[in-house]
């Protein structure tokens, strides 16, 4: 009797407990921003970016974190990609382009005029992927590879299914398009349909939209980091992976800068919710800032990744995307705990400085976040349990005690950087505006969880990209599209979240805040038309004519990928003036990138001849084993670069003992010229084993079929 009566207490306390915080925790949970955002994984050509809750137009820079509201624009030849995690969304020639909504659960895109080629890698079954275009809205509805096209006037969009499923809403109609289908959806307030079998024709925006899939299908990485930590297909080709003792498998960096260390080259800006976000400079620098830890091992960097999705005996959560995982250096020098003061800024003289968090270390956001948020963060970018965070935000941020945490990478030679307040808060290189620190001081110096409170000036908003020299035209940033789920509502101006910022102490706002700064008698979003209650439709062409070719009103121009007949006001770009296809290259550098003698890498570069090919003409055990040859080779040149990393590293620690600054001067630049050699061999190699690749590929293709006895062979022009 006394067990059943302590069982029920026991029951009616758990109860009482879950009643009186699932609420709160709900509310809370309001609050969290995203777990993910888009990272702008390649510029080529002029392409633009518009920031949310701005009318300013900046040149677009890789690796710069694209979230709800934001715009681009891909003038006359140029070409872009996004990559969420599940999804990756390549942007052709003149294409204007938002995001109306990014959460958890969904993408919600904005084309109004342009070429979209979208490949959904996942799709979860309460997970909501929508293109608005202006005649129509296209719900993705399984995991595939999707082209969309609007012309210029707005009023054609052409939708191609090469595989997965989706279904067009617009004019009062619903149409469903298969896998191996095209569709032409004509007018505006009524939709003449045309649906019939895709011919198969390609031209150059999708090669190079197959050449990117082609190097995320044979990523090395993979195997060591989760697909979901977007970014990850870049560590291939600018590193190496090496098992390390209690940390697993980790990725060292190919850098030829001396002395590298982690969120020391690139630039602060702030993106609203998350205040104060990294953007690194290296082509590769996203997924390793944003997720995972650093360590120092021989006294060289490395990052331990978030783990794989599949990994026996481990529950998988989602990677949750960071800003910057950094703590941040205080003390009378740096300017952890300064306010924003009477002038909006840092006190005259103080610096900031900060450096990468290690292994099993607690982030704690800067901005305001659920319990449960803190715990996700952390469990699914390193090795560290709920009991461990619990532990560490009670002492830290409730108790306010740090004098009892270590952090494994403080006193780390290098690891600490700092830069002036005029740098931090207006998006200006790290690199080129570090300050000199002293490493006795910082090794000992308070540290604070939390990034600086100080209120963002315009420019850290719009970031470190020149002003535009292109931008979309005024009819296409103003047109209409047509949404089949209604929107949050239009971006508040960054005038009134910077004034907001400043009278909540310099801290980032909540969700909820920045919602209420959005008057109430505002549209849901003054550029969406919701579209009318859909009946089901069935198209022009009937389901027998599926497997014909594509229809000769729809037929793709082949330098632009859009339309002929939908675009004829649009002066079509000659071949020769498409932006070159890099290769394996992910993205272009930042041109302010914050140090000079970094070396332009060509890892994984291939001539337009050795592209990936159709699927029906590969040889796959071919691939394979080109594939397991560079593999081969780029183990074999990571262990000679961490050989002489070593031994660059045993050289200074020398030097620095004796004291000789000039000496140590000298020193650099001779490990500079012997990096700079290593990395001129290494591309070198590869080089021709890509070569001696091609000439194996051109070998192993079939004869030509031989004409039967009695046909003539074709008569030469």
């Amino acid at each position: 009797m006394r067990k059943q009566v302590l069982k029920t207490v026991g029951l009616l306390a758990i109860a009482l407990t879950v009643s009186f915080f699932a609420p709160q925790r709900a509310a809370a949970d309001d609050d969290d921003p995203p777990s993910r955002v888009a990272r702008l994984a390649y510029a080529g050509g002029a392409v633009s970016f518009e920031p949310a809750g701005t009318d300013d137009w900046v040149s677009a820079v890789v690796n710069r974190p694209i979230t709800t509201g934001d715009k681009l624009w891909n003038d006359n030849g140029a070409r872009s990609e996004l990559n969420i995690g599940s999804a990756y969304i390549r942007l052709g020639s003149n294409t204007g382009f938002s995001f109306l909504n990014l959460t958890d659960n969904t993408t919600q895109l904005r084309i109004t005029e342009g070429t979209l080629n979208i490949r959904v890698r996942n799709l979860d079954t309460d997970e909501t992927f929508e293109v608005d275009a202006p005649n129509l809205a296209f719900s993705i509805l399984r995991p595939g590879n999707y082209k969309i096209n609007v012309n210029e006037a707005g009023d054609t969009t052409v939708i191609v299914v090469r595989n997965g499923e989706g279904e067009v809403t617009g004019g009062g109609s619903a149409y469903t398009v298969h896998p191996g289908e095209i569709g032409t959806f004509i007018g505006t307030d009524q939709i003449d349909a045309d649906v019939e079998g895709w011919g198969n024709d390609e031209d150059d925006f999708d090669g190079w939209c197959a050449e990117r899939d082609h190097r995320i299908d044979h990523s090395v990485s993979a195997k060591y980091v989760s697909s979901d930590a977007i970014g990850y297909e870049d560590l291939d080709e600018y590193g190496g992976w090496r098992p390390v003792a209690e940390y697993g498998t980790v990725w060292f960096p190919h850098t030829a800068i001396v002395g590298w260390a982690p969120y020391h080259y690139g630039h602060w800006i702030w993106v609203s919710p998350w205040g104060w976000t990294w953007v690194d400079d290296a082509p590769w620098g996203f997924a390793p800032f944003h997720y995972g830890r650093w360590i120092a091992v021989g006294g060289v960097w490395g990052w331990v990744p978030c783990a794989p999705r599949v990994v026996v005996g481990v529950a998988y959560v989602r990677p949750v995307y960071a800003p910057a995982l950094v703590a941040w250096v205080g003390g009378p020098h740096f300017a952890v705990g300064i306010g924003i003061g009477g002038g909006g800024g840092f006190a005259a003289g103080v610096n900031v400085g900060w450096f990468p968090l290690g292994p099993r270390e607690v982030y704690v956001p800067s901005y305001r976040v659920s319990r449960t948020y803190v715990n996700n963060v952390n469990i699914s970018n390193t090795t560290v349990n709920t009991t461990v965070v619990n532990n560490y935000y009670n002492t830290t941020v409730v108790n306010k005690n740090v004098t009892n945490i270590k952090y494994v990478n403080q006193g780390v030679p290098g690891a600490v950087s700092a830069t002036t307040p005029q740098a931090f808060t207006s998006a200006q290189s790290v690199g080129r505006n570090s300050v000199r620190i002293d490493q006795r001081e910082v090794a000992s110096a308070p540290v604070a969880a939390s990034a600086p409170t100080v209120a963002p000036a315009k420019q850290a908003v719009l970031g470190s990209g020149a002003v535009a020299a292109v931008r979309p035209p005024a009819s296409i940033q103003t047109r209409q599209v047509v949404a089949k789920t209604a929107p949050p509502p239009a971006p508040v101006a960054f005038e009134k979240q910077q004034e907001a910022v400043k009278a909540n102490g310099g801290k980032p706002l909540a969700t909820s805040e920045i919602r209420q700064l959005q008057p109430q008698s505002a549209q849901v979003h003054p550029s969406i038309k919701i579209a009318p209650p859909s009946k089901p439709a069935t198209p022009q062409n009937a389901q027998a004519n599926r497997t014909n070719a594509q229809p000769q009103n729809a037929q793709v121009n082949k330098t632009n990928g859009q339309p002929q007949n939908a675009n004829s006001n649009r002066p079509v770009t000659p071949s020769n003036t498409v932006q070159p296809v890099q290769g394996n290259k992910p993205g272009n550098a930042p041109a302010n990138t914050g140090n000079q003698n970094v070396s332009q890498k060509t890892y994984g570069d291939r001539p337009p001849t050795a592209r990936p090919t159709n699927a029906n003409t590969v040889n796959p055990q071919l691939e394979q084993k080109h594939q397991q040859e560079l593999e081969q080779l780029r183990q074999k040149q990571d262990q000679e670069r961490q050989k002489v990393e070593q031994q660059q590293q045993q050289e200074r620690l020398k030097q620095q003992q004796q004291a000789d600054e000039a000496k140590q001067q000298q020193l650099n630049q001779r490990h500079q010229q012997q990096l700079d050699q290593l990395e001129q061999k290494h591309n070198q190699e590869e080089q021709r084993m890509k070569q001696k690749q091609q000439q194996e590929h051109q070998q192993a293709k079939p004869a030509p079929a031989k004409p039967a006895k009695d046909e003539k062979p074709p008569k030469k022009p």
